[in-house]
């Protein structure tokens, strides 16, 4: 048996932090997959046009990013080591996701209005803050 460290509020915070985040990221991923009017609203034409044209491993890889990062964020908050393989698994397709959008598509001409390059990079800096958190909870035992 192990034993683990007694973690301190900024654990909890980060925690429930990321499980938000994934929560919104699944949001993000349902309005996308199913086009809600919601999500296609305020897109002109040519960025409709954009995002019904994406291939299917990058909706795959999508789904893929937000509910294993989701998962890893309720194991996370149950404090077991498994979290971090979630979190890997998330980083690594978002990652791809993210390289692809920006420069596999049009998107920055597209988009070009809102700040292309922001979310992108906050998705997998995010991804790679989790890992890393993940990584020194269990150094520290917080996570067994």
């Amino acid at each position: 048996m192990t034993k683990t460290n007694k973690p301190n509020v900024l654990f909890w915070i980060i925690g429930v932090m990321s499980l938000l985040w994934n929560g919104m990221g699944v949001n993000a991923y349902l309005q996308y997959a199913f086009k809600t009017e919601a999500s296609i609203a305020e897109l002109n034409a040519e960025q409709i046009a954009l995002m019904e044209g994406m291939p299917m491993w990058y909706t795959a890889l999508f789904a893929l990013a937000i509910f294993a990062g989701l998962i890893g964020a309720v194991i996370l908050l149950l404090r077991k080591k498994m979290a971090i393989s979630f979190f890997i698994v998330s980083f690594m397709c978002a990652t791809i996701n993210q390289v692809y959008w920006l420069f596999g598509t049009d998107a920055i001409e597209v988009f070009s209005d809102d700040k292309p390059f922001l979310f992108p990079v906050l998705i997998v800096v995010i991804a790679a803050f989790l890992i890393w958190y993940s990584k020194n909870q269990i150094a520290k035992s917080v996570l067994s």
